[in-house]
């Protein structure tokens, strides 16, 4: 059985490195954004659907080559299946709050647009992480686990075999 400050040590460095990668997916998901508002007349909400695509792909190539690289690869388009599945739900969620703060309340000045899209990305990323770490980027069995087991297969029997007998 391992120590529970392990379990936490491991999950402190995936959150440590899930942080890492979405945080430079915010910064590749606000640059596209930005620019796309600014080199084009798209609505808002559009140019927030195109940056946030951009960011899926970057985000999906950090996770699973760095910070769930020991993860189980065996099924990829799987992974793939449903890495896509809960990124479209968190897009949703993600421009949904850009989509009310620019059409229920008016504010679409590029602050105002740059600080909805900011939040949408935080409340998107809590379900990303657990959606993700819960169903996407499944988890070995742990060492502990296959060390066990192993080691139960080089034991030698415990009982000895009866001492032979001599014939005369």
């Amino acid at each position: 059985m391992e120590p529970r400050s392990s379990g936490l040590q491991r999950l402190v460095r995936e959150v440590v490195k899930f942080g890492a990668v979405g945080g430079a997916g915010v910064l590749v998901n606000l640059g596209v954004f930005n620019l796309v508002r600014h080199v084009s007349d798209l609505p808002v909400v559009r140019a927030g659907i195109i940056a946030t695509v951009v960011a899926i792909v970057f985000n999906y190539v950090g996770f699973r080559y760095w910070t769930y690289r020991d993860r189980d690869k065996s099924g990829r388009t799987k992974e793939l299946t449903l890495f896509l599945l809960f990124s479209l739900v968190g897009l949703v969620i993600e421009n949904g709050l850009l989509y009310l703060a620019t059409y229920s309340f008016g504010w679409d000045s590029p602050l105002q647009s740059n600080v909805f899209k900011f939040v949408g990305i935080g409340v998107a990323t809590l379900f990303r992480f657990w959606s993700y770490r819960s169903w996407v980027f499944r988890t070995l069995p742990a060492r502990e686990t296959v060390a066990s087991a192993e080691s139960i297969l080089k034991q030698e029997p415990q009982q000895q075999p009866a001492p032979r007998q001599r014939v005369p």
